[in-house]
């Protein structure tokens, strides 16, 4: 997974971490979630706040599914 896979990277995060609200997550903490994810493989310094948060509503999607 990329930086850009927004869907994906919020599936993988809803099954990872079931019980947190993303919208309670700030991007310093999403950022080392993400880089932590199996299947992630990208640089990390390409991160930035547009990219952050398509991941985190993509996350936050997929968290109101599961509830």
């Amino acid at each position: 997974m990329k930086w850009t896979d927004a869907e994906d990277i919020g599936i993988a995060l809803v099954e990872k971490f079931p019980g947190v609200d993303p919208l309670t997550v700030r991007f310093t903490d999403l950022r080392e979630k993400v880089t932590g994810l199996d299947g992630f493989d990208d640089d990390p310094k390409l991160s930035n706040e547009p990219k952050l948060e398509a991941i985190q509503m993509a996350w936050y999607e997929e968290f109101k599914d599961a509830h």
